[in-house]
């Protein structure tokens, strides 16, 4: 079936509607778009409004054809939920968004357009994306929003910082048991981003209680996929998956708790140590001995330490062990590191509260592997930093 061929039917089409759920109201709060049934057959309306063999003329009139059928048909529905309409940038840029922009008005008030967003996958812009911009902000102006598809590490983030979407929608369905691990800073990194820029989360194509879980687990406010509700012809209650949803998310809930005290436990328990062994050592940056000492004590937990004043400039050697020995690196004496992202406020605290901390888990530049760091005070204007091992992090579960 060609794009010709669905436009000739299209008063016999079925559209297909798939269900979005929120994760604080654990109710129905919107649909998407996503395809048409023919006969019994279900077709992606991308797969037609995308293929660039066919004319853009004719890809153009059916994504407003299918813009136009979904609002007429769901305009009671928006008064409680939002719909999410399919919006290839490229079509909407062959007239600046004015044929769009014109079927939202025809049906709807505009007190219904803060229910509509536009589905836009930011990569595959293929024009003047400055261009893009100029009706995308002036549709936006009458409270429509912006769910950018298809977000992941391959993403622009200067384009997703310019379009200012409301929603990021990313799909798991590529993703199996073991690369959700792997790929855990994505989703850290992306949820970041959404927290900063005040958008949404919405996990889509999730299949499985796994894929939900780390969904919710990873910041997602909003979800869909075959899991939770497989895509619709007609409209269903709000409420159909209420309760259901409600009692998956307090299993969640309460599995995460118990992770998170044993997380908890477990790094309160590091954090005594290494502040017991410091304080016993007592190490001085000027005396090697000392910090040698304190290597060997440090040997479980760390791989690398070092001490810098308020300033940031490092006063130690680097004591660093690689091949089952401590080296001393003199040559990182003086380095400044106060550039680094919250160094110097550390330091301010930890002056301030006279106690070490934990930081969170990053990629260490040299090594590349996952590390926390712990820093405490070791005199008034001296700190020293013990950059914990991937091994212990690891056993101990405390990773991220």
């Amino acid at each position: 079936m060609n794009v010709l061929d669905v436009l000739e039917k299209l008063d016999l089409l079925e559209i297909l509607y798939e269900p979005i759920y929120s994760a604080d109201e654990h109710v129905l709060v919107g649909y998407e778009v996503i395809g048409f049934e023919d006969e019994g057959n279900s077709y992606n309306i991308n797969d037609f409004i995308y293929n660039e063999t066919e004319s853009p003329e004719l890809r153009k009139e059916l994504q407003l054809s299918i813009v136009e059928k979904s609002i007429k048909a769901s305009l009671e529905q928006l008064k409680e939920v939002s719909l999410f309409l399919p919006c290839n940038p490229n079509l909407l840029m062959t007239d600046f968004g004015e044929l769009y922009f014109n079927v939202l008005k025809k049906y709807l008030d505009e007190s219904l357009f803060p229910h509509i967003y536009l589905v836009i996958p930011e990569h595959n812009v293929t024009g003047d994306f400055e261009q893009l911009l100029h009706p995308l902000r002036y549709i936006k102006t009458y409270g429509v929003k912006v769910a950018l598809d298809n977000i992941g590490s391959q993403s622009n983030l200067d384009q997703i910082l310019m379009l200012e979407p409301t929603v990021l929608k990313i799909n798991v369905t590529q993703l199996n048991y073991n690369k959700w691990g792997a790929q855990n800073h994505v989703f850290t990194t992306l949820q970041s981003l959404a927290l900063k820029i005040g958008a949404s989360l919405l996990f889509e194509n999730i299949q499985t209680d796994y894929q939900l879980h780390h969904a919710w687990k990873n910041g997602a406010r909003y979800f869909k996929g075959e899991s939770l509700q497989k895509p619709v012809k007609e409209f269903i209650s709000r409420y159909t998956l209420k309760e259901k949803f409600r009692s998956e998310c307090q299993h969640f809930i309460s599995a995460e708790k118990k992770l998170l005290e044993l997380k908890y436990d477990e790094m309160k328990k590091l954090q005594k140590t290494i502040t017991t062994i410091v304080e016993e050592v007592k190490p001085a940056s000027n005396n090697v001995d000392s910090l040698l000492q304190l290597s060997k004590k440090l040997e479980a937990y760390a791989f690398r330490f070092y001490i810098c004043n308020e300033e940031g400039f490092q006063t130690s050697p680097n004591i660093f062990f690689k091949n089952g020995t401590w080296n001393v690196h003199n040559n990182a004496i003086g380095k400044n590191w106060s550039w680094r992202p919250y160094f110097l406020f550390n330091i301010i605290k930890m002056r301030n509260d006279e106690k070490g901390q934990l930081s969170s888990a990053y990629s260490d530049i040299e090594t590349g592997e996952l590390t926390r760091t712990y820093s405490m005070p070791i005199n008034n204007k001296e700190f020293v930093f013990i950059d914990i091992s991937y091994d212990y992090l690891f056993e101990h579960n405390i990773v991220n």
